[in-house]
């Protein structure tokens, strides 16, 4: 499967279309970005450490029953997966409190969460990815309620997988955002899950792992996301 043209390029990922009207190859750049794309860097390596962690865990997902847009990784830094029409919307799910959930409610990091937390956020950089409920989603026509609740099931369904398969790494995983869309009428988990989209901390020292290494200036980025990738079983050689 070949690259034809440049349908869409984010902080960290580019889409192209191919062929297949269905089907989109996605990039993963070594760009990093946090606070909105305030703070941007190039990470070497990030993109194929990515690629290949979210391609472990898509198939880890699958496995679990869940449908995903992933289809096959197509080179390092780079993997074919389905055209979906997205709802704009970002599902978070946190297992212990940290980030933006410490600051809006004056909460201490490191709460461990039971039942999970859930929250919605609407996917707009200009507006901060601003906190949203059920009835914005319905009243702005920005999904139905059959979206809502699936993309909830799902999301909790892949909390369960993933907290597991971090576990069994010894890791925590303390919280994670998804995004769904739909093709041909179906629901798919789409965007990506890395340790981007994740927080990861060590079990024992709670040592962080993940993008806030990055975030925060706490350095070792790339060997972070190495370490997590390394713990649950992807295969980061060529």
């Amino acid at each position: 499967m070949k690259k034809i043209e440049l349908l869409s390029s984010g902080k960290a990922k580019s889409l192209y279309t191919t062929e297949n009207s269905d089907q989109l190859i996605m990039e993963y750049r070594d760009d990093t970005s946090a606070f909105d794309g305030k703070k941007i860097e190039k990470l070497a390596g990030k993109g194929t450490v990515n690629n290949r962690f979210n391609a472990h865990v898509m198939q880890q997902i699958e496995k679990s029953g869940i449908p995903t847009h992933f289809i096959d990784e197509v080179s390092e830094n780079e993997s074919l997966v389905r055209k979906l029409e997205m709802v704009p919307i970002e599902c978070v799910v946190r297992n212990i409190t940290a980030g933006s959930i410490c600051k809006r409610l004056g909460l201490e990091e490191g709460m461990e969460l039971n039942p999970p937390t859930f929250e919605f956020f609407y996917k707009d950089d200009e507006l901060g990815d601003p906190m949203v409920n059920e009835f914005h989603i319905i009243s702005f026509n920005w999904g139905t309620e059959e979206d809502i609740e699936e993309m909830r099931e799902l999301t909790f369904k892949v909390n369960d997988v993933l907290k597991k398969m971090f576990a069994d790494g010894g890791l925590l995983l303390v919280d994670f955002k998804l995004e769904f869309g739909r093709q041909d009428g179906k629901m798919y988990l789409g965007d990506e899950m890395t340790p981007d989209g994740c927080r990861v901390w060590d079990a024992e020292t709670r040592k962080k792992l993940d993008k806030d290494r990055f975030r925060q200036g706490l350095g070792d980025v790339i060997e972070s996301y190495q370490e997590i990738a390394s713990r649950i079983g992807v295969s980061l050689e060529n």
